[in-house]
């Protein structure tokens, strides 16, 4: 019994034969009793009366062979798969390179019957709707759930959650195809130059401009768009890539209304401005705005002057204040970490930093702590514990009153660095 062979053209795509494990060729023969794993044998192995296991030389068996006309003659279903397969390699209406895929048909013979069996045949045509609508119900009663979680699913080529999600692949945020794969088929070719000539840059500017994959932006939306609030221009931005779903022109109107919508709520949030401040005429509103830019502009003068008159001592905080002056002339509003307060109210100042500076690679991490705290270089650090080293080493012991004779700096510097030097076992007490 003839039978539309299961498998591809490509004698490799099928099982190899089970009596001498050569690749099968059509025909074959196909055990009709042995499965549930279909029994495949060659026809040299068939006429020798092989038998394997459970199978038997009698048994019932089935000639698979696609060499038979399907929808008319002179095309055997052997040569209609070929064909369906070329189309789907090559593209719709690429009939050169799908003949010369096939090569047993000329490209006339390709372009009509695949117009005349799968294109205008009406059976054909009743079929392939009630398929589409059986797939449409299918999918809408069974959707596959997908929820945002830190690892996305990702499935293997060709799996069945593969297919069910359509190629999609989450951890890309990508389909493996795109929806029209040859969108892009005409710009492949054009390289642009420095000989091009004006006329020519011209061509391939305009051919460049209306692609599939590009949402096409008039310089005058450009233009529009830059005169945008802040706050609407990132929505523009980041809605951009919805264009090409709703096209152009209703992309426009989308961010117009959002910009339209923007403005008003910024006027409500003005007009309540005025009613809670009594205001109740636009001529007062008018006399509000101007006394309280000015009024704005005098605390901003009286707190430059504070903040100059009390950092200037201070580089951090003279950087920390030039920042805040910075992010208020931007209309930013200034993030100010203040600076720490000693149990007397005074400010007390921020540690040293060290970095570059010589000899702070000699010190080890407590040293650079204590320069850090007492604000002092590493250099004048490391002449000083050298100065009290020796003066400990000749009298046997050093009391706090000699180190504060031979470094003549702050008492409280000194201190500090002579209980360090004493806690660390440098230098002992006399």
């Amino acid at each position: 019994m003839d039978r539309l062979a299961s498998f591809g053209n490509d004698p490799f795509d099928k099982p190899p034969c089970k009596g001498c494990s050569s690749h099968l060729t059509e025909p074959y023969i196909k055990c009709a009793e042995c499965g549930p794993s279909p029994f495949l044998i060659c026809l040299q192995c068939y006429t020798r009366g092989f038998e394997f296991k459970k199978h038997q030389s009698d048994h019932k068996y089935e000639i698979m062979t696609s060499d038979f006309p399907v929808l008319e003659p002179g095309w055997t279903a052997q040569e209609e798969m070929a064909l369906l397969e070329a189309v789907m390699d090559c593209g719709f209406g690429n009939w050169q390179d799908v003949a010369y895929q096939m090569r047993t048909k000329t490209k006339e013979e390709c372009e009509s019957h695949y117009m005349k069996n799968f294109i205008n045949n009406p059976l054909f045509s009743s079929t392939l709707l009630s398929l589409q609508k059986t797939k449409d119900s299918h999918f809408a009663d069974t959707a596959i759930p997908f929820k945002p979680t830190d690892d996305p699913p990702r499935p293997t080529f060709d799996s069945v959650l593969s297919r069910d999600m359509a190629g999609y692949m989450p951890a890309r945020a990508d389909f493996m195809e795109e929806f029209d794969n040859y969108a892009e088929w005409d710009l492949k070719d054009i390289d642009f130059v420095d000989d091009d000539s004006d006329v020519l840059r011209a061509l391939k500017l305009a051919v460049l401009l209306p692609t599939h994959s590009a949402v096409p932006l008039s310089p005058s939306v450009l233009v529009l768009e830059r005169c945008y609030p802040k706050e609407v221009q990132e929505m523009y931005d980041a809605m951009r890539r919805f264009a090409r779903v709703v096209g152009p022109t209703e992309h426009d109107k989308f961010i117009e209304s959002n910009a339209l919508e923007f403005e008003l709520r910024k006027e409500i949030r003005r007009l309540q401005e005025y009613r809670k401040a009594g205001i109740k005429s636009f001529c007062s509103a008018k006399v509000y705005d101007r006394v309280k830019r000015v009024r704005e502009e005098e605390r901003r003068k009286r707190t430059m002057l504070s903040d100059m008159l009390q950092y200037i001592q201070d580089s951090r905080a003279c950087q920390q204040w030039l920042s805040k002056q910075a992010a208020i002339d931007a209309g930013i509003t200034p993030v100010v970490t203040p600076l720490p307060v000693t149990v007397s109210g005074r400010r007390s100042a921020p540690p040293l930093n060290l970095t570059g500076l010589p000899g702070t690679e000699k010190l080890n991490e407590r040293e650079k702590e204590l320069c850090q705290v007492v604000r002092l270089v590493p250099g004048a650090y490391l002449e000083y514990k050298q100065a009290l080293l020796n003066e400990c080493r000749r009298q046997g012991g050093l009391r706090l009153a000699q180190a504060r004779a031979l470094i003549k700096i702050d008492v409280n510097k000194t201190r500090k660095i002579y209980d360090f030097l004493i806690k660390e076992g440098y230098i002992t007490k006399a």
